[in-house]
């Protein structure tokens, strides 16, 4: 599944779309950013409720295929800008991240 697709079939909000082919190979669910950095892999989809900027850090410190902020957590413009020009896909939605997990799954 691409992150365009992922888009599509979960109604996703784009904050940044910097490589919407990008294939998608495996999932992370986690806030801690220590965690994360050790535990998800290259190309996981990674389900947050972080918004600060080091979550773009991290996520390109992984290369994971997107970002999806769960809970509708609220995002900064600066946090937008620096996923834009770190070329890192940065969604949202209103759902939990147990409800995107279980959708992702379903699909």
């Amino acid at each position: 599944m691409t992150v365009n697709d992922l888009i599509e079939k979960l109604d996703l909000e784009v904050l940044n779309l910097a490589e919407g082919d990008r294939e998608i190979t495996g999932g992370y669910v986690g806030d801690l950013l220590s965690w994360v950095m050790g535990k998800a892999e290259s190309g996981d989809m990674w389900v947050t409720i972080m918004t600060n900027v080091n979550v773009v850090a991290v996520a390109s410190l992984v290369d994971v295929a997107c970002v999806v902020i769960a809970d509708k957590a609220e995002i900064t413009p600066d946090v937008i800008e620096k996923a834009r020009a770190q070329g890192i896909n940065l969604l949202r939605s209103a759902k939990s991240a147990y409800r995107l997990c279980n959708e992702q799954i379903l699909l």
